[in-house]
Formats: structure tokens, C-alpha cells, sequence
């Protein structure tokens, strides 16, 4: 679901920075005024955890794919606010490094994925185990924030896009309907790996460097993640709504490829590990320098 560019035009860019610069600031408010966080290392081996993740698209149907945005899971592990710090930090290394999801939308992006997916999924996940146990909340929370998320992108397209975009709209929702299910999936395995899929708080059951190795494993596999277009891809594809031009600012590669590696798989494992090591050290770095409070040791 990155949008890119050249997709928005208009107010819909400034406004969407906006919102998502006051909801992340929120969050980082909320993550320094909390005395049991996890620690520095866990916060950046769940960041890592989830770009790595991201890059493992799986098939639905209509010949479209879809991947984890992995808002609910990085609340699951980290808590809700700083789930949305750590998805800010993996669509700001997508953005920057490999061009996925255009700069210039990275508000868009980060409203879309981090604040709605992350924090309102993760709001939704808590309030949910009230009335449920931890993994259907869990699933119901997956489900309806990659939706959630859909509808946003959909709307920011409507406000952006000259025409009818009553049929992209139920093409989004239609197509993300089976990707929230392959999204609820996906995270309730990765948190029963980890021995977190009935957890209810970010309690870390699992050591600090588990979703680090977990990452690493997901490397391996990405050169063999489904090559269909995404949903977003797939809608934008449809309706002809991406216009052809160059965008203003580019990331340092285009793609998930070295340049220098011509091996396919060899190259997009090494591209997808390069990302993981930059989320890892920003997110880490970002912990440090802020000084976050870690879970008191037990």
C-alpha cells in the first residue's frame, strides 16, 4: 500500500505530512511520558522485523498480491505507541533508500501504514481483548485496520484524482479485504514463533535479539515472494491513474535490487538486508538519543 508520488497531487501531501508529523509527535510524547517500555534493542529488532516482513509479498486472488503492513504485530511486541514509531521508521528507510513509496508522500504513507495501521490498530487490538481472547483480537485488529487503511488511501486518491472514483474505492476495500485476512494470519504466526500469540501486553517473552534472527530468516525467502503487483498496484493499474513523469525526489536505489549484484535472488537478499541493518540502526539510535525506558529487569 505505498503510495508513490506521483499519485497525490495538491493539498493532499502537505495536509497528510501534517497529520502524520502531529500524530508521530503524539506517540513519541506518549513513549517518553511511559516508564515500561521494552528496551533499545527490542525496539529495533521488532523495527527490522517488520520491514523484512514487508518484503514478502503473498498471492490473492485476481492476479494481485499483497504483503504485511505490520502495524498490529509491532503493537503486539512494542505497544502501541511505539508500534507507530516503528512503523514511521521502516517507511522512512523504505522511502529513502529504495524508493518504495515516493518521498513526497511520505505523509500519506505514514498516516496511512503507521498511524492507522500501528496505532489505531493497536488501540483496536487492546480494547478488543476485553470482550475476546488476545489471538482473535488480534485477527479482528489486523482485519479492520488494513481496511481502515485502504479507506484512507482511497480517499486521499479521491481527493487527489480528477473522475469517478467510486470504482476504486470498492477495488481497494474489495482487493484489501483478503489482504487483511493474509495480514491477521501472518501476524498471529509470527507472534506464536515467538511464543507472544496469547500475550496481551508488550511483555517480551521472547529475548530482544528473537525478532532480529526472525528477520534474518525472512531474508531467505523474499526472493521468492510473489512478483504480482499489490493492491494498490493492481488498482492504480486499472483505472490508469498514475501519470507518467519523473518524481521530484528519488531514494538511493530504485527497488529492492543492488545495482552492482546481477543475481536476482542474491541481490534482493542483500538489498533486503541492507534495509533491515538501517532500520535496525536508526531505530536503535532513535532509542538511545531519547533515552527510552526499558521494562524494568525481572
Amino acid at each position: 500500500m505505498h503510495i508513490p508520488s506521483q499519485l497525490l497531487h495538491g493539498r493532499v501531501c502537505p495536509v497528510t505530512a501534517l497529520v502524520s508529523s502531529t500524530g508521530i509527535a503524539i506517540a513519541a510524547t506518549l513513549v517518553r511520558n511511559k516508564a515500561n517500555n521494552p528496551n533499545a534493542l527490542r525496539f529495533a529488532s521488532v523495527t527490522a522485523l517488520v520491514f523484512a516482513l514487508q518484503m514478502l509479498n503473498f498471492p490473492i486472488n485476481q492476479g494481485t498480491s499483497g504483503h504485511l503492513i505490520g502495524g498490529v504485530l509491532a503493537a503486539a511486541l512494542l505497544g502501541t505507541p511505539l508500534a507507530v514509531l516503528s512503523l514511521a521508521l521502516v517507511l522512512a528507510v523504505q522511502a529513502l533508500v529504495f524508493s518504495d513509496g515516493g518521498i513526497t508522500v511520505l505523509g500519506a504513507n505514514m498516516l496511512n501504514m503507521a498511524l492507522i495501521g500501528a496505532g489505531l490498530g493497536g488501540w483496536l487490538r487492546s480494547h478488543l481483548r476485553k470482550f475476546t481472547s488476545a489471538p482473535l483480537a488480534t485477527a479482528l485488529a489486523c482485519w479492520i485496520s488494513v481496511l481502515l487503511a485502504a479507506a484512507a488511501c482511497s480517499f486521499e486518491l479521491s481527493l487527489s484524482q480528477a473522475g469517478n472514483m467510486s470504482g476504486v474505492w470498492f477495488a481497494m476495500l474489495s482487493t484489501h479485504v483478503w489482504i487483511g485476512l493474509g495480514e491477521a494470519a501472518l501476524t498471529l504466526v509470527v507472534l506464536a514463533v515467538l511464543g507472544e500469540a496469547s500475550s496481551t501486553a508488550p511483555a517480551a517473552k521472547s529475548p530482544a535479539f528473537t525478532p532480529l534472527a526472525l528477520a534474518m530468516a525472512a531474508l531467505l525467502l523474499s526472493p521468492f515472494a510473489n512478483t504480482q503487483p499489490d493492491g494498490l498496484s493492481w488498482v492504480v493499474n486499472q483505472y490508469h491513474l498514475l501519470h507518467e513523469g519523473a518524481p521530484a525526489f528519488t531514494g538511493l536505489w530504485d527497488g529492492y535490487h543492488l545495482p552492482l549484484i546481477q543475481q536476482s535472488a542474491l541481490s534482493t537478499s542483500l538489498a533486503g538486508l541492507v534495509g533491515v541493518l538501517c532500520c535496525f540502526g536508526s531505530a536503535w539510535l532513535l532509542a538511545r538519543v531519547t533515552g527510552l525506558r526499558a521494562v524494568p529487569a525481572r
